[in-house]
């Protein structure tokens, strides 16, 4: 089979693992210095937290936003369900709004009419890895005194009108799972240009443990006190996973080149299809893709899917709405709420798209992917 995603390792990132594990370290060292420094050249110079996962730095974020209990939270439905789940643990209220119909992406307007008075953040996922205008939206968070949250689990590496992705939002996040742009097996990140915000989300990670001499309540104590000020959890990414990170990051450009070839032979491909539409993309951007979603005739999706998935293409599909899950149902969410996402769903098939793939291989989906439209 034939995977929509997976991991790009090699000798150089074995190598590097290998020599963490022969380190004195194995957990927080070196290494994860250095790989938030990395990071955070990859975000334009915002502060960098290493995190154990995409969702860990989900609630990361949330928490160093300052969201509790009463709050509001203004996201996308069109992603996968820790988006909004990480905010409702928070306390939060998910409010929904719908997403542009071309990109996937949520829509600024869509957005503006539902901020009230209890809005502390809005949440918008580079769908694909095509970034939003994260500058729109962090002007917009601010003009109703609340924060903007990137969340970049698909677009590291991304760029907009100049900028990369992690250095305009108030709040930033990374995952670095095996199918993402790059990986530490598991892992995330939350950055920051806000070194206040940066150093919330350091102490919450760190299960808030204090230890700068000029912060705690009690520096008499002795060399070895510690205070907890604000509950934090363990959310520590390890060295040797942080050894991989940075290994991986050294390839980061060409992963992107080559999900970018990928992506233009798709589009080649398809574009004159009348049956299919290829993503849509946005002026000035320079995406590191994640996924390439394809948008088949919603009544046939089904056949399609099972179809592609018979003759060993593992194709997949991102996302379910989120307030289609039951635990949103449950809670008094209905379908219908965002049509766009609703519409979008029913169509979207995400085909193999990993920098392992040869020509050769991307034309087998190609021919595959028409023939079975065409049948």
């Amino acid at each position: 089979m034939l995977p929509y995603g997976r991991q790009s390792i090699d000798e150089s990132d074995i190598l590097a693992v290998t020599e963490a594990l022969r380190s004195d370290w194995l957990t927080t060292g070196p290494m994860v210095d250095k790989f938030e420094e990395a990071i955070s050249l990859v975000a334009g110079g915002s502060q960098a937290v290493a995190v154990t996962s995409g969702t860990a730095a989900l609630h990361t974020a949330y928490v160093a936003a300052g969201v509790q209990a009463g709050d509001e939270v203004v996201t996308t439905p069109l992603t996968f369900v820790a988006t909004a789940a990480t905010a409702a643990i928070a306390g939060a209220k998910i409010v929904f709004a719908d997403v542009e119909a071309s990109t996937g992406n949520l829509s600024i307007e869509a957005a503006r009419c539902l901020i009230t008075d209890r809005t502390r953040a809005i949440t918008a996922v580079d769908y694909a890895g095509l970034p939003v205008d994260a500058e729109a939206f962090t002007r917009l968070a601010h003009e109703h005194g609340a924060l903007f949250i990137e969340d970049a689990a698909h677009s590291v590496g991304s760029i907009l009108n100049g900028s990369p992705v992690g250095e305009i939002a108030d709040l930033t996040t990374f995952s670095f799972f095996p199918t993402k742009n790059l990986t530490t097996g598991e892992g995330g990140a939350v950055v920051s240009p806000d070194g206040r915000l940066a150093t919330r989300a350091r102490n919450f990670k760190g299960q808030g443990l204090v230890r700068d001499s000029n912060a705690l309540r009690y520096p008499e104590e002795g060399p070895w006190h510690q205070e907890v000020h604000e509950f934090g959890i363990n959310y520590r990414l390890p060295d040797i996973l942080c050894a991989l990170g940075l290994s991986q990051i050294g390839k980061l450009e060409q992963f992107k080149r080559r999900r970018q070839q990928i992506h233009n032979l798709y589009n080649e491909a398809f574009a004159t299809n009348d049956e299919l539409v290829i993503p849509g993309v946005m002026d000035e951007a320079s995406p590191a893709w994640h996924l390439y979603p394809l948008r088949v005739p919603a009544e046939r999706r089904r056949v399609i899917f099972d179809e592609l998935r018979s003759r060993g293409f593992g194709v997949q599909v991102n996302y379910i709405p989120v307030y289609w899950h039951p635990v949103f149902e449950d809670l008094g969410y209905r379908r219908g709420m965002c049509p766009n996402a609703e519409a979008y769903y029913r169509q979207e098939i995400s085909l193999p798209l990993f920098p392992g793939l040869t020509d050769g291989q991307v034309h087998q989906v190609i021919e595959n992917v028409l023939d079975v439209v065409a049948s």
